[in-house]
C-alpha cells in the first residue's frame, strides 16, 4: 500500500524545489467501567496524509484523507497555492530549509500486544478493579479505563522513507469521596502513560493501586485543611510532570517566544538573549530533552520534518542553554534547537512541541530530604493548574499532601495548593532525589497551536525540595 500511495503521489506531483509526504494511520479504543457498569467502547480510526511544498521561496501545505489520484492532487493544488502566496512573504530562506538525510526507524517496545486480552477480559479487569475501589458506601463514583492508542507514521521525500510505529497504553483509576459538603477525588495511572504494551500495569501495579486509592479519598474527608505559610516543599514525581510541564517546557518552545501563541495561549517570560547566560534555576536543576528513552510516551526516532532525535541539555547546572525549536524556529530564531517538530495527526502540520522534557537525578534519597526538614510538606498528584500568559507566574493545587515536621511524615491534609514565579522558583530547588524515586511520566493530551493539535508529552523525574513556598488550603 505504501509503495503504491507513493507512485499515486508521484504521478500527479508537478517539478517543485522540495516535497514531503508524511502518511499517518492511527487506531484509538478505549475501554471504561464506572461504577461497575460498562461503559460504551470508544473506538476511532484516522488515515490521511500531509503534504508539504516548496518552491520558489515559499513553503505550503495541504492534507487529505482521500488517498486516491483525484484526492491527492487536489491536496497538492492546495499546498501549491500557500506555497505561492508565502513566497512574497517568507519568514526563512527556503534554500535553506533543512532536508531529511537519512532513512530510518522506530519501534515501540511492546512486551504484551493490546490484543492479546480480549475486549472481555480487559472489562473484567476493570470491573474487579472497581469492586476494589468502592470500598465503602462514601464513595460515590468510581472508575477505571484503559486506552490504546496504535500510530503508523511515514514520512517520504525523494531519497528518504522513515517509518515509525507507536504503541501507547493510558491507564487510569479514580475514587470520589463525600460526607454532606465534603467531597475529596484521589486518582491514578494517567501520569503513568508510556510507550507500552499490556506489561505496563503490571510495572506499575494498576489493579494493586485500586485500594490504597480508595482508602486515601475515605482519609481525606476527616484530614485537615493544608495550612496557610510559607515552608518547604516536597513534590513527588507525579506533581513535578504539571510543574515541569508548564514553568519549563512551554516557556521554552521558541516559536512561543516568537510569539507564535500570543493570541492563543500566551507568550513566554523567556526572551531570545537569555539562551547560554541566563540562571533559570538552582546549579541543581538540569532538564535534558531526550526523545530516545524507549519507555516514555515522546519518545521517537525523527521528528515529523525527518530530523533524527537525539538527547540534549536544555538546562544545565541551572543554566538556560538552548530552547524548543524545531528547525523552522532555529532559523527563524537564529538559535540551537532539537528535534521537536511535531504534528498530532495527518491534518496537521508540525510545530514546537515538547517531547520528552526530563529532570535528571542527583543525590540525596527521599529518607534524607525529609530528616532534613523543619517545617515542610510533601504533595502528590496533580489536581488543578493555573499559569499566566507569559508562563511566569502560577498556581497548583494537589490531591494529597502530608506535612512534614521536625523530620518526620506526619499528619494528612486535604486541599493542598502552592505558588511561585517560574524566575524565583526553580533558584530555590534545594535537593534533588537520587534515581530511586526517578519515574518516567506523561502528559497525554497537551494542547498546542492554531488549529489546536493535543499530543502526548513525556516528563521524566525523582523526588524534588523546593524552599520558601508559599503554600495555602482551598477547595
Amino acid at each position: 500500500m505504501n509503495n503504491r500511495l507513493l507512485e499515486t503521489f508521484k504521478s500527479v506531483l508537478p517539478a517543485v524545489d522540495f516535497w514531503s509526504l508524511r502518511y499517518v494511520n492511527t487506531d484509538y479504543q478505549q475501554i471504561m467501567v464506572r461504577q461497575n457498569r460498562t461503559e460504551p467502547l470508544t473506538l476511532n480510526q484516522s488515515q490521511g496524509v500531509h503534504i508539504t511544498l516548496l518552491q520558489n521561496g515559499g513553503i505550503g501545505y495541504g492534507a487529505t484523507s482521500d488517498l486516491t489520484s483525484n484526492g491527492l492532487q487536489l491536496a497538492i493544488e492546495q499546498a501549491s497555492r500557500w506555497a505561492k502566496y508565502s513566497s512574497a512573504c517568507g519568514l526563512i530562506d527556503t534554500s535553506q530549509y533543512p532536508r531529511p538525510s537519512e532513512s530510518g526507524q522506530w519501534q515501540s517496545p511492546v512486551e504484551q500486544d493490546w490484543d492479546s486480552l480480549t475486549v472481555a477480559d480487559k472489562i473484567t479487569l476493570l470491573t474487579d478493579i472497581n469492586h476494589a475501589l468502592r470500598s465503602d458506601d462514601a464513595i460515590v463514583d468510581w472508575w477505571a479505563s484503559l486506552e490504546n492508542i496504535q500510530t503508523t507514521s511515514i514520512l517520504f521525500t525523494e531519497d528518504v522513507t522513515i517509518e515509525q510505529n507507536f504503541s501507547q497504553l493510558t491507564s487510569m483509576l479514580s475514587a470520589l469521596a463525600n460526607r454532606g459538603i465534603e467531597s475529596q477525588q484521589r486518582s491514578y495511572g494517567i501520569e503513568f502513560s508510556a510507550q507500552n504494551g499490556l506489561e505496563q500495569l503490571a510495572r506499575i501495579e494498576f489493579a494493586e493501586q485500586a485500594s490504597r486509592i480508595s482508602q486515601q479519598a475515605l482519609q481525606l474527608l476527616d484530614a485537615p485543611n493544608c495550612p496557610n505559610s510559607k515552608r518547604s516543599l516536597v513534590l513527588m514525581p507525579s506533581q513535578m510532570t504539571m510543574q515541569i510541564h508548564e514553568s519549563i517546557g512551554h516557556p521554552l518552545e521558541l516559536d512561543r517566544i516568537l510569539g507564535d501563541e500570543r493570541n492563543y495561549a500566551g507568550t513566554s517570560f523567556v526572551t531570545e538573549d537569555m539562551f547560554g547566560t541566563y540562571q533559570y534555576g538552582s546549579d541543581l536543576l538540569n532538564i535534558s530533552y531526550d526523545p530516545r528513552d524507549p519507555q516514555q510516551i515522546a519518545s521517537y526516532g525523527f521528528d515529523d520534518e525527518g530530523i533524527p532525535a537525539r538527547h540534549e541539555y536544555l538546562i544545565r547546572n541551572g543554566v538556560l542553554l538552548r530552547p524548543l525549536a524545531g528547525h523552522l524556529s532555529q532559523q527563524r530564531g537564529n538559535q540551537p534547537g532539537v528535534a521537536n517538530s511535531r504534528a498530532c495527526d495527518w491534518n496537521r502540520p508540525a510545530i514546537d512541541r515538547m517531547a520528552n522534557i526530563n529532570l535528571e537525578p542527583g543525590n540525596s534519597t527521599l529518607e534524607e530530604i525529609i530528616a532534613n526538614t523543619e517545617s515542610g510538606i510533601l504533595m502528590d498528584t496533580n489536581r488543578s493548574w493555573s499559569i499566566d500568559d507569559s508562563r511566569n507566574k502560577f498556581q497548583f493545587g494537589c490531591e494529597y499532601a502530608q506535612l512534614i515536621e521536625n523530620g518526620e511524615l506526619t499528619t494528612v491534609v486535604k486541599n493542598p495548593n502552592y505558588r511561585g514565579i517560574s524566575s524565583h522558583f526553580w533558584r530555590n530547588l534545594s535537593a534533588v532525589c537520587n534515581a530511586s524515586t526517578y519515574q518516567a511520566l506523561g502528559v497525554p493530551t497537551c494542547g498546542k497551536g492554531e488549529p489546536n493539535q493535543a499530543i502526548q508529552v513525556g516528563h521524566a523525574s525523582p523526588v524534588c525540595q523546593f524552599q520558601n513556598v508559599d503554600v495555602f488550603g482551598g477547595g
